[in-house]
């Protein structure tokens, strides 16, 4: 059995530096926003050469916390893409506002930013790009566009850690960027966690306060909040695995190196354009023969998952704001025909020569 991921080989490699650091945080006695967390905000905020980092309690949090640190209310619009995770589309949602969409790019499957200014208006306060599989958006139009209409931008970047355009890190771009430490993301922790990073101070002492009650400290709280915390914990084992995302992210475009030079006559491979480096989170193929493929390789007993089967315009949460199948036609038939494989760290040569054998055969 191949699987999408393997998260046991991953830790069996650090298991000695995570227990030794899991007990001293026992020992430590501080659960909730200690020294660990105050060490990964340092490292994090460090890495993406930004002035600050708040570590939250997941990817979502982030999001929400980054709209509702901004003068964002019900009514206001935001702009992001239709083909993505639902945290994207709901942390709008959460603060009152309407997700307008902009339909993708077919070679990319992020958002289009030709097709971004048309649906700007007078009650749009930002643009949601996310950085979808680890490829990232085109942020220098996007960043033209925010300062000629005045618009934040936030960066959900859940899937993009170590991703950057020209040298420079998905996240440092905008307003402010959000990541995911979901246990399968590259950067992924034993549980859930998500963080900020910023250089907006006004921002960031927003979120300070909003992730923990509303409270900047002394029980004393200046606004109806939220309890969206990073764990001592999982910070914890983040400053361990943090180490190793470099060589990890390596080790994945190798891996998607391999599965493009093999498939690339057969599926759509990823198209990465000049200057762009993926982290590969996602290594996603697309065919119009996808579930025939999806079919073969679970008969082979290769793991493989699309997302997304349906785009955020048709979930059924949206039906309020009028959404119709063929509004956003690039998204949908994106949906009908991705397949993401495994590409993770550490899966061998021949298992990806496997994989793209059985494709081959069954097309």
């Amino acid at each position: 059995m191949i699987p999408m991921l393997d998260l046991r080989r991953e830790f069996l490699d650090i298991e000695d530096e995570v227990v030794a650091a899991v007990i001293e945080v026992l020992k430590g006695t501080r659960y909730v926003l200690g020294p660990e967390v105050e060490a990964f905000e340092r490292q994090l905020a460090k890495y993406h050469g930004l002035s600050h980092c708040a570590g939250v309690g997941s990817g979502t949090g982030a999001l929400f916390l980054s709209l509702a640190s901004l003068p964002i209310s019900p009514g206001d619009e935001v702009i992001t893409t239709p083909f993505t995770f639902f945290a994207t589309v709901e942390s709008i949602m959460y603060v009152g506002a309407k997700p307008v969409f902009a339909d993708i790019d077919t070679r990319t499957l992020n958002i289009d930013v030709d097709l971004i200014e048309e649906k700007i208006t007078d009650k749009t306060k930002a643009i949601l790009p996310v950085h979808l599989f680890g490829l990232p958006c085109n942020m220098k139009r996007i960043m033209e566009l925010a300062k000629k209409y005045n618009l934040y931008v936030i960066e959900d970047c859940a899937q993009s850690f170590g991703s950057s355009i020209d040298g420079k890190l998905t996240g440092t771009f905008g307003s402010a960027g959000c990541f995911s430490f979901y246990p399968s993301k590259n950067l992924g922790c034993y549980g859930d966690g998500g963080a900020v990073v910023t250089d907006n101070k006004e921002m960031y002492e927003n979120i300070l306060a909003l992730r923990n009650h509303g409270s900047r400290g002394n029980y004393i709280h200046s606004v109806v909040g939220f309890n969206s915390r990073l764990d001592e914990i999982q910070a914890a084992i983040l400053l361990i695995k943090l180490k190793k995302v470099e060589s990890n992210n390596a080790m994945r475009r190798e891996n998607a190196a391999i599965y493009t030079s093999l498939l690339s006559s057969a599926v759509m491979c990823p198209d990465i354009p000049m200057g762009y480096t993926s982290n590969y989170h996602q290594f996603t193929i697309r065919s119009p023969h996808r579930n025939k493929i999806k079919d073969a390789l679970h008969e082979a007993d290769v793991s493989s998952v699309v997302y997304y089967p349906v785009p955020m315009h048709l979930q059924k949460p949206l039906e309020q704001f009028g959404y119709r199948k063929g509004d956003f036609p690039v998204a949908e038939t994106a949906s009908e025909e991705v397949l993401s494989l495994p590409v993770y760290p550490g899966l061998s040569q021949e298992a990806i020569g496997r994989i793209a054998e059985v494709i081959k055969k069954c097309l």
